[in-house]
C-alpha cells in the first residue's frame, strides 16, 4: 500500500469530495472542490494529473462566479470521451447539475453544459457503463425532510438522460443519498447508499432490468455515520467498498470486501485511523490492476492510496 498527498500546497484553504479516473491507460486524473470552506462563494472545481514526477499542481477547471460548486465526478465513456460532472448552487437543496467534456483526457475542456432541471448527474460517485453501452449513474435528491436515491440513465453516450426512482427505505423519508452502483455476477445491478444516522447503516437496493426499476432499499450489516461511500467491482469479481466503518464521526476510513456481490462483507485494510476527518472516498481499479483510492484528508488535502489487489 502506497499513500501520498495529491498536493502539499494549494490556492484554497479547504477541499473536499474528490473523484478519480484513469484518463488514459496508466494516467490518472483527480478532481475535487476547493475554496474558503464548503458552501463558500469562491468554491470551484480543481484537478490534478498523475505524472512520472508526481501529481501536477492544482488547476481550476470549473466554477460558477459567486456561487459554490460541489461534488465533481470524473467518468470516461467507452468511446474515450471524458466527462467532468459537478453541481453548482447555494446548497444541495438548490443546486443544478453541470458537465464539461474533454476530447484529450482532461488536458482541455469544452464549455460547461447545464443539465435540464430535474437532472443532477452522478451526485457523488462514478457511473458504470454496461455491455449494452447504457450508462447508469447513481443520483439523489436532498429536499426538506426528504432524502431519496435515484439513478440517471443514458443510452446515447451521455448526451441525454432519464431519471428513474425514487429508491427509498420504507418509512424513512429522511433517508438515503449518494448511491454507488456496481454490476453483480448474474448481470443484476446493486447500489449501496449513504444513510442518515437515524438509519445508521449503509443501505442497498437491486435492479434486474439494467437500472430501470429498483427494489426498496434495506439496511446492510455495514455501519454508516451519514458519510459518503464508494465501491468498485474488481476484475477478479470481488466488490471493494471504501467507507467510514462507524456510527459516529468520520474516522477511521477503511476498505471492506465482498466475495458474494455485496451480500456479506469482511474487514479489509484501514487507510486512516488517527483523529481527524477522512471522508468522501472515490475508488477505481486501473487497467494495470492496481486499485486507487482518493479521499478528503482533514479538509486540507486530498490523499491518494494505491493498493495491489492481493493487498486487499
Amino acid at each position: 500500500m502506497r499513500a501520498q498527498f495529491i498536493f502539499e500546497e494549494a490556492p484554497f484553504a479547504s477541499c473536499h469530495a474528490s473523484t478519480i479516473v484513469e484518463a488514459r491507460r496508466g494516467e490518472l486524473l483527480a478532481a475535487w472542490f476547493g475554496g474558503t470552506d464548503e458552501g463558500a462563494k469562491d468554491v470551484a472545481i480543481w484537478q490534478s494529473r498523475s505524472t512520472a514526477g508526481g501529481w501536477t499542481s492544482p488547476r481550476k477547471v470549473a466554477d460558477e462566479p459567486g456561487v459554490p460548486c460541489w461534488n465533481p465526478v470524473l467518468f470516461r465513456e467507452r468511446s474515450g470521451a471524458l466527462f467532468l460532472f459537478y453541481k453548482a448552487g447555494t446548497s444541495p437543496q438548490t443546486w443544478s447539475g453541470f458537465y464539461r467534456k474533454s476530447p484529450d483526457g482532461g488536458e482541455t475542456w469544452e464549455p460547461a453544459v447545464a443539465l435540464p432541471a430535474g437532472l443532477l448527474g452522478p451526485i457523488k460517485n462514478k457511473p458504470i457503463q454496461l455491455k449494452s453501452g447504457r450508462i447508469v449513474a447513481g443520483s439523489s435528491v436532498e429536499s426538506y425532510r426528504a432524502w431519496s436515491a435515484w439513478v440517471e440513465i443514458s443510452d446515447d453516450g451521455g448526451t441525454t438522460w432519464q431519471r428513474h426512482g425514487p429508491i427509498i427505505v420504507p418509512g424513512q423519508n429522511y433517508g438515503i443519498i449518494q448511491p454507488t452502483v456496481f454490476e453483480t455476477s448474474d448481470g443484476s445491478l446493486r447500489m449501496l447508499t449513504r444513510a442518515t444516522q437515524r438509519i445508521g447503516q449503509i443501505c442497498t437496493a437491486t435492479s434486474k432490468d439494467s437500472g430501470a426499476t429498483w427494489t426498496n432499499a434495506a439496511s446492510t450489516e455495514l455501519p454508516n455515520p451519514n458519510s459518503g461511500i464508494d465501491a468498485v467491482r474488481l476484475a477478479d469479481g470481488r466488490i471493494v467498498l471504501c467507507h467510514n466503518p462507524t456510527h459516529t464521526g468520520r474516522t477511521p476510513i477503511a476498505l471492506s470486501v465482498s466475495k458474494d456481490d455485496g451480500v456479506t462483507w469482511r474487514v479489509g485494510p484501514t487507510l486512516e485511523m488517527e483523529s481527524g476527518e477522512y471522508s468522501y472516498p472515490a475508488i477505481i481499479q486501473a487497467a494495470g490492476g492496481d486499485v486507487h483510492v482518493t479521499y478528503t484528508w482533514k479538509r486540507l488535502r486530498v490523499r491518494h492510496v494505491t493498493l495491489a489487489p492481493d493487498e486487499i
